[in-house]
């Protein structure tokens, strides 16, 4: 099932949980006695001379001028719902941790994380064990569903499940309090929806959408042992189910735009009164955790329907939708009948997926989500050179003092608040690579032969884990990405910056490429990310990451001034004939995009100061930058997706990040000679500047 997760933070600043603790990182990776076999590895995109079109004026499509003989020459392959420089690097990531898995289930005696890591490779990768298995690993849960007469028993199956991390209606967790960020807090986000946004139950061009969906449903239940016809019967129950929960959720673009829905402090006896039939006071009881004087019932509509619906739903409805989540959410853990019913919708009717991933892209996975940070160790002991994060650490401070620069320079932007902006500047933490202490998995059980066995067993582990955080000071040394993820994120509760080690490679980060190419491949990267931190929604976040209001009335105008200006030329783009991009709901990553190309132009020029241009390539250093930054969203994905990210996600489709941002940098048409009037050289009141 797609849970609402509580990574409150990424889903803004992103760049596209009392079981264990942690140990210290080693201060360089680990053993180098065992060496990959780079023939298996996928090679990493890199900007060549020879991908530009000739056909092409980089001031009407940079984007097509740069990128598209590749994109043509290198299709979208069958496995996948999107294809470029992200995707190829995600590639390359996965076949070094195949060769990791392999290695650590081919040892004799594999203990401690290496260990885990064999376990839930061999287990995952024994396709006639599971075929075998059948159902039966879900019979005991699926009996106990059957069993749920009323609505007391069904709030306390809830309850006995989320104390095993298997919530299907809401996500639950500890984040830092937004009032007092050294602190963790519990949050209790909305949840319960199959498809990606509440807009798909209501929008009139989503009807096929749910169509389809209502298919899924019946055929999964069927699968689960429920006769057809009644299946069928059964699937509109779900949806409608389903439809009255949307009906009280907020929609991605409402989450993405207004991060105040995630903090509503309350006591639980006063979250009682709003959920008579769910009692907060119960729920703390039952996981363990001494109910706290507040927490944070995010979307309190939502909350207050699960509890009507607990009083006027009757228990077979119920029934019948935890039936369905129970088995879905399972099924990448089943046989292949599960497998390919799953893969059918999800991946192929709502992506365009045209063919199942392989078995072991699909195993690795389960072990990211189950036991990460235990392959991360091993990936970054066999793949992370420790001159990458030297190389980055400098780079990091090349782009702050240009971004430091900026913020002193804004004409538009009062001396008081100036002040703040700076003061947050002077406590960004860089985090590069890995972290500084890991994760223990001290306690984590696990077998070679019971593949949803260990998936559920890590599930447990993992949450039982994160909710020991709650009331308990914040461990600034976590990370919430694993080295092997090629992504980046800021934290505005921390006002960190982090770059995972997979990310730290080409086209992003180059070590045989010349400055300008990586100052607008990674260096933008780096300015994007400290840009969140003055995003429409960072900007709400102080120095030491409390939620607060440090601008002057009158900035604050002018700001929002600015981003409604982005909002309206963004609205205005086309992503694909009659699809176009939603400001809104893109805002913050756009703000960051603008921010941090502009930042990364600045930081080149100042390390260039005074150095001749070479004219790599007949190119200029200016032309080379934004090349860079070109290739870095050199990528295609499959229509069905790019329907679904439009209305779910808070990024621009690769395609527009490309050309809509060096349209408001008046460096990009001086490198290139952009005249008034063409596409990309936007002038007088159509250019932004916020940052």
């Amino acid at each position: 099932m797609r849970k609402a997760t509580l990574t409150l933070l990424l889903s803004t600043a992103g760049l596209l949980g009392a079981a264990g603790c942690r140990h210290a990182a080693p201060a360089a990776p680990g053993p180098a006695a065992w060496k990959l076999d780079e023939s298996r590895l996928t090679a990493p995109i890199r900007f060549q001379a020879s991908d530009l079109d000739p056909a092409k004026r980089p001031c009407d499509d940079f984007a097509g001028w740069a990128n598209d003989r590749w994109l043509a020459a290198n299709p979208i392959p069958g496995d996948q719902t999107r294809w470029g420089a992200f995707d190829v690097l995600r590639q390359r990531s996965l076949d070094v941790q195949r060769q990791l898995a392999e290695r650590a289930a081919a040892a004799p005696a594999p203990s401690g994380i290496e260990r885990i890591v064999a376990d839930l490779w061999v287990s995952g990768m024994d396709e006639a064990r599971i075929e075998a298995k059948g159902l039966a690993p879900l019979r005991d849960r699926l009996a106990a569903v059957d069993a749920l007469g009323n609505g007391p028993a069904i709030a306390a199956w809830l309850r006995d499940v989320a104390s095993r991390g298997e919530n299907p209606l809401f996500a639950f967790g500890p984040e830092a309090d937004f009032k007092d960020s050294s602190m963790n807090i519990a949050y209790a986000l909305q949840g319960g929806l199959g498809l990606p946004d509440k807009t798909y139950y209501f929008a009139a061009d989503k009807q096929p959408i749910r169509e389809a969906y209502e298919r899924h449903v019946a055929k999964v239940l069927a699968l689960s042992g429920v006769p057809q016809a009644e299946a069928e019967a059964r699937a509109k129950t779900v949806l409608a189910f389903e439809t009255r929960l949307a009906g009280a959720s907020k929609s991605q673009e409402d989450l993405s735009r207004d991060v105040s829905l995630y903090y509503n402090p309350v006591s639980p006896a006063d979250a009682d009164g709003l959920t008579p039939n769910f009692p907060w006071t119960a729920f703390f009881a039952s996981q363990g955790i001494d109910a706290p004087k507040t927490f944070s019932l995010a979307v309190p509509s939502f909350h207050a329907e699960v509890s009507k619906m607990l009083g006027d739903v009757p228990a077979a409805e119920w029934r019948t939708y935890l039936r369905f989540h129970l088995v879905d959410d399972a099924s990448p853990f089943l046989g292949r009948a599960f497998v390919e019913e799953n893969f059918d919708f999800y991946r192929k009717t709502l992506a365009g997926q045209k063919e199942l991933q392989p078995r072991w892209k699909r195993v690795l996975g389960a072990i990211e989500t189950g036991a990460g940070e235990a392959m991360g160790q091993l990936y970054v002991a066999a793949a992370f050179p420790p001159s990458s994060r030297a190389r980055m650490e400098t780079l990091v401070a090349n782009l702050g003092q240009a971004l430091k620069a900026r913020i002193e320079a804004l004409p538009w932007m009062s001396d008081a608040t100036k002040a703040k902006a700076l003061a947050k500047w002077a406590t960004f933490t860089p985090k590069i690579g890995y972290p500084s202490k890991w994760r223990d998995y001290t306690g984590l059980a696990t077998a070679r032969d019971d593949y949803l066995g260990n998936a559920l067993a890590a599930r447990s582990f993992n949450y039982r884990w994160a909710i020991g955080k709650i009331g308990k000071p914040v461990d600034r040394t976590e990370w919430g990405m694993t080295p092997q993820t090629v992504n980046a994120y800021y934290n505005p509760l921390q006002n960190e910056i982090v770059f995972p080690a997979a990310i730290l490679q080409p086209p992003f980060f180059d070590p045989t490429a010349d400055d300008p190419l990586n100052y607008g491949a990674i260096g933008a990267v780096i300015g994007h990310e400290m840009t969140h931190g003055y995003d429409d929604q960072g900007a709400r976040f102080g120095p030491t990451g409390l939620f607060e209001q440090w601008w002057t009335e009158e900035d604050a105008i002018r700001f929002k001034a600015r981003t409604d200006q982005l909002v309206r030329q963004y609205d205005a783009v086309e992503a694909a004939p009659g699809l176009k991009v939603n400001g809104r709901l893109t805002l913050g990553e756009n703000i960051a995009d603008l921010g941090g190309l502009a930042v990364a132009f600045d930081a080149m020029k100042r390390a260039a100061a005074g150095a001749p241009d070479p004219k790599t390539g007949g190119l200029t250093r200016e032309q080379r930058l934004f090349l860079g930054w070109a290739t870095v969203w050199r990528a295609q994905m499959t229509p069905e997706l790019l329907k679904v990210r439009l209305v779910s996600d808070p990024h621009s489709p690769p395609r527009v990040r490309a050309n809509a941002t060096p349209r408001n940098i008046p460096a990009f048409a001086a490198a290139f000679g952009c005249k008034a009037g063409d596409p990309m050289a936007h002038g007088g009141e159509d250019l932004v500047v916020i940052w």
